[in-house]
């Protein structure tokens, strides 16, 4: 559920058809006043002024520096709702501000979890600059609890820790070797002792992010919440609409993740999605001249596995002075499925393998990592990995095992032939029990329409799973044919954007069976 800002350069440009819409009214309940204990926090004054030290990635902050417009500032929250005189957490805002007399604020999340989204607002106030959308709203992005420029922050480990391993440090990230209840001990207690306390770790969850972005709408003055969440940011909108259906206004979620899949059946879903999309990738390769996945799709993955599995026992050199491994091979490829634009450059790193060098599969996981040309690492892995011990389903290391296995079975690309032995879930340790229950956003009484975003081909959060979420909603649904992972920040569809548009602006959902075609 990672988010795809950071390699959304690398991509061509993608051309979509116009589609119609239709009105729907809109539901006009008051929200209920907040518990009197958390009033200072539903009441405060939310300051703008400079950005200076809000971007925490390099693309951020040159988005951010693009337009001396955008304001940011610091929102203050409990970092434990059911103790609001506690101690406090800081939320990292960013405002783009409206090009026009605003009907609002947009609240903008772009995924991960773990993604920042402070520089979210600003690149899409670029990327859709010339929309109706950046007429009418002040988009707002802004960092999670635990994420980016948002304190206290999840921190697990030095840049050079995480040069020397990347993503292989997380084992719940991992898509192989071998872990002991050791190994995921002691990144709990790293975690805890540099993020500031066991009770930062335990407050990073989806609920309390939703409680933060309910004090945020009230902050920024809007009587009721509009939304746009990409990938992960479907979760944190559906939960916020379970938590506070009547404080909704508008929401958008696009590359929905499935409320009604519980963590295993999930990912073994996103990754027979992610086999589909390698198997697309493997049939356009096939066609194509020094293929190096041979011109055979079906022996793909298995051709694949002969030139990456070595690196198991023997990384190979990797830019300057790393090294590239197995994991961060299959991370590579996994990156690059995220839209078939990245196709031409799994091809390229694998050729490349070849000869000896990792630089191109590096070069992918370090961009899709923000990780800077200087070596410095954002806190998106790390605080991936803690939001998802508040949010995910725990396993036994026999039910771990098992899933492991499930996904060799439906993804043969990431299987290198050794066994699923060795695998844990990076959770067990964790001092607290996750506080998200599944399934999740349903029944929900008194949410206004939703629009629900779906690309038929997204390679992580498959299509099936907007429909289920749109369903769950009671909302509406678009459906975008094409091979890539979420569009509606993207400007690159005018389909897309005047569906979108009309939507937030007017709250007329697109009609049944509404289509864009990439």
């Amino acid at each position: 559920m990672r988010h795809t800002l950071a390699i959304s350069a690398m991509l061509v440009s993608l051309t979509l058809a116009a589609c119609t819409q239709s009105p729907v009214s809109p539901q006009s309940q008051q929200p209920p006043a907040p518990p009197s204990e958390l009033e200072r926090f539903y009441a405060q004054d939310l300051r703008f002024g400079a950005c200076a030290g809000y971007a925490t990635t390099a693309a951020d902050e040159a988005a951010i520096a693009s337009n001396p417009n955008f304001r940011c500032g610091r929102l203050e929250v409990p970092l434990d709702y059911h103790d609001p005189t506690g101690r406090t957490a800081r939320i990292a805002v960013m405002k783009a501000p409206a090009r026009g007399e605003p009907l609002g604020s947009l609240l903008l999340n772009p995924g991960g979890p773990g993604g920042p989204g402070v520089g979210m607002a600003a690149s899409t106030s670029t990327a859709l600059l010339d929309s109706p959308v950046t007429e009418k709203f002040d988009l707002i992005g802004f960092d999670p609890r635990g994420v980016g420029a948002s304190t206290p922050a999840i921190d697990c480990l030095t840049d050079e820790e995480l040069d020397n391993g990347g993503p292989d440090v997380f084992p719940s990230a991992s898509v192989g070797g071998k872990w002991t209840e050791h190994d995921t001990r002691t990144l709990v207690e790293r975690c805890a002792e540099r993020s500031g306390g066991e009770d930062v770790l335990t407050h990073v969850g989806t609920r309390d992010a939703a409680r933060d972005m309910d004090v945020l709408r009230a902050a920024l003055g809007d009587e009721k919440l509009s939304f746009l969440g990409q990938s992960y940011g479907t979760r944190l909108g559906a939960v916020y609409a379970e938590m506070f259906p009547r404080n909704v206004r508008a929401m958008v979620l696009d590359g929905a993740v499935d409320p009604r899949l519980g963590t295993a059946e999930r990912r073994i879903s996103q990754f027979t999605s992610f086999q589909r999309a390698f198997d697309a990738m493997a049939t356009d390769c096939a066609t194509r001249p020094e293929c190096p996945l041979g011109t055979d799709p079906v022996a793909a993955a298995v051709n694949l596995q002969k030139v990456i599995s070595p690196l198991i026992d023997q990384p190979i050199p990797a830019g300057a002075g790393r090294q590239l491994t197995y994991n961060l091979a299959i991370g590579g490829v996994i990156v690059g499925l995220y839209d078939s634009a990245a196709w031409p450059a799994i091809t390229r790193a694998i050729t490349e393998v070849g000869t000896g060098r990792g630089d191109i599969f590096l070069a992918l996981n370090d961009v899709f990592a923000q990780r800077t040309p200087d070596g410095r690492w954002p806190n998106f892995n790390e605080a991936l990995y803690a939001i998802n011990c508040m949010d995910e389903q725990r396993h036994t290391p026999e039910q771990e095992t098992e899933l492991r296995r499930e996904i060799h079975r439906v993804a043969p690309f990431m299987n290198p032939g050794r066994g699923a032995d060795g695998a844990r879930d990076g959770c067990e340790s964790w001092s607290a029990a996750p506080t998200l229950d599944y399934p999740y956003a349903t029944d929900i009484e008194g949410l206004p329409a939703t629009l629900t975003i779906s690309i038929t081909g997204d390679p992580t959060t498959p299509y099936e799973g907007g429909i289920s979420l749109a369903n769950a909603l009671g909302g509406s649904m678009l459906t975008v044919e094409g091979e890539r992972h979420t569009i509606a920040s993207a400007g690159t569809s005018r389909c897309v954007d005047d569906i979108v548009a009309a939507y937030l602006i007017d709250l007329e959902t697109p009609p049944v069976q509404a289509r864009c075609a990439v």
